[in-house]
């Protein structure tokens, strides 16, 4: 199986599955000397891991954090740093049956066509557990963008039919209060609007989706290159692997396909002796390249496709039955995948980072002149 590896001069490389002995991500690219212990990390896996809060999976992991290379007295040596994530609350009894069946919704019959085998157990390197490699990989490269003064946060924008009015931006909302929240939402009386909705879907042995929205603040301009390998582009590419997103926003994302140019365009301005730009409909990225504006994208989410609820669907053997369901899982995949699409948001800023230093011969030549 290829397709387990991400970014270019930062780079992680995932492994493991859901009910294995243990997940983990190699990080090869960072440079030395960066301050990072587990303590700067499981913060992160915190965020993300089951049984936290009423609407997660009841599924209980520590998702302790094991740094195995790569640092030393606390920072970074330059060579690829490895971790690693114990499995301890495994059930795989709970998926035998579904062996024999394809699940709607799932990546179940997408992996008997390529492999002519899966692994059934909550769906092995498709399943959501996955992301527990990619959130610690985001939080060693939060610490490089510390460095730099770049910061990433993401939250809830919207959960089924209940959401952040029009109005409201990342910039008049509290992340304190997102983190505090079950929901993610960074407004509690959204927030306890949506716990009603979920605890209807849940009444009704059903699940929902969402939207989370994620901005960088603090990156330069120049990031990103202008063709196959823009910003937006590698963003995209990063969020999208994340399992259940079917849309990626950028800026203003699909509201500028009814916007005039003229409404549309963000003007250049001087602010504090800097070229700056008076709005920010696109989101900090133009042409691939950022602008030194905020970056800001929005994550779409499916429902769960585990549900309670009888469904239709056809065995190994072609034949149509019906099922039911068993298990532990999420009625909603959006408060969980907040700090995902954070963390896959930092890793790809901070590689392309990284890439943008030998674009410049004054970059080199500030490294290598005597």
């Amino acid at each position: 199986m290829s397709g387990s590896s991400f970014g270019t001069i930062l780079k992680c490389t995932t492994w493991g599955e859901s009910h294995g002995p243990a997940l983990g991500v190699v990080i090869d690219g960072m440079p030395a000397g960066i301050s990072l212990t587990k303590e700067h990390i499981q913060p992160y896996l915190n965020r993300r891991k089951p049984g936290a809060n009423p609407y997660a999976t009841p599924r209980k992991e520590d998702d302790e954090v094991e740094i195995l290379s790569g640092v030393f007295e606390g920072k970074t040596t330059g060579t690829p740093i490895s971790i690693m994530i114990r499995n301890t609350s495994q059930r795989s009894g709970d998926y035998s049956e579904i062996s024999q069946y394809y699940r709607p919704g799932h990546a179940d019959f997408g992996f008997d066509a390529k492999y002519g085998f899966r692994d059934y157990r909550g769906g092995g390197r498709s399943s959501g557990r996955e992301t527990v490699a990619r959130v610690a990989a985001g939080a060693v490269a939060m610490q490089l963008l510390s460095e730099l003064g770049i910061e990433v946060h993401a939250y809830t924008r919207a959960i089924g039919d209940v959401s952040l009015y029009d109005n409201i931006t990342y910039k008049d909302i509290s992340i304190e209060e997102s983190l505090n929240s079950p929901t993610g939402f960074p407004i509690q009386s959204v927030g306890l609007k949506a716990e009603k909705y979920l605890q209807e879907c849940m009444k009704n042995l059903d699940s929902c989706g969402g939207v989370i929205e994620c901005f960088a603040t603090g990156v330069p301009a120049g990031i990103g290159e202008p063709v196959f390998d823009k910003l937006d582009a590698n963003l995209g590419k990063a969020i999208f692997s994340i399992g259940a997103v079917k849309a990626v926003e950028i800026g203003d994302g699909i509201q500028v396909t009814s916007m005039k140019g003229s409404e549309n365009n963000d003007s250049f301005t001087i602010e504090n002796d800097t070229i700056t730009t008076a709005t920010n409909h696109c989101g900090g990225i133009l042409g691939g390249i950022s602008t030194g504006n905020d970056i800001v994208l929005r994550a779409h989410f499916k429902p769960t496709p585990s549900i309670f609820k009888e469904q239709e669907t056809v065995n190994r053997l072609k034949e149509p039955i019906t099922i039911q369901i068993k298990g532990r899982h999420d009625p909603i995949i959006v408060p969980r995948a907040v700090v995902v699409v954070e963390c896959m948001t930092a890793f790809t800023i901070a590689d392309m980072l990284l890439q943008n230093m030998s674009a410049n011969i004054n970059n080199i030549k500030k490294v290598y002149d005597k």
